[in-house]
């Protein structure tokens, strides 16, 4: 595994994120029917709020970002990005263990959405993931804290 950080986000991350979001969804998108170029890069900027993100770096350089944003019965997982290349090298889990430990210290509930058939799922299952509920485009999956 490479050697990796997570630092909090700033407000000027957001184009960086953006575009890593772009190319890292683009596959499930199109597969789904629903890739649209501006859109997919909106949203994140409509979405982005750097107070609960950390971007992801490795060997100093941006690599990718994670959310966890507080909301009233759990802590949502969002925006978990990484470059496509690091993908597989054991960086998305060694970056979600240190977030769950940090719920899980805390007693809170984790949720999450990812986009159905995409690859994502199996690390969420993984790491205690289960599946609530799901529609035609995302499986909504929730982790409670354990004991």
């Amino acid at each position: 595994m490479a050697d990796w950080s997570i630092r909090p986000a700033q407000a000027s991350d957001v184009e960086e994120v953006a575009e890593l979001r772009a190319v890292v969804m683009r596959a499930d998108l199109e597969r789904l029917g629903r890739y649209d170029e501006q859109r997919v890069r909106q949203r994140l900027r409509d979405g982005f709020d750097p107070t609960h993100t950390w971007t992801i770096e490795v060997a100093g350089a941006f690599a990718g970002c994670v959310a966890l944003r507080p909301a009233e019965d759990a802590h949502w997982l969002e925006h978990f990005y990484l470059a496509l290349h690091l993908q597989g090298s054991g960086i998305g889990s060694g970056v979600l263990s240190v977030l769950l430990e940090r719920c899980d210290r805390d007693g809170v509930l984790v949720r999450l959405n990812v986009l159905q058939g995409s690859p994502a799922r199996r690390l969420y299952e993984r790491h205690g993931f289960t599946v609530e509920t799901e529609d035609p485009v995302d499986v909504f999956m929730v982790r409670k804290p354990p004991g």
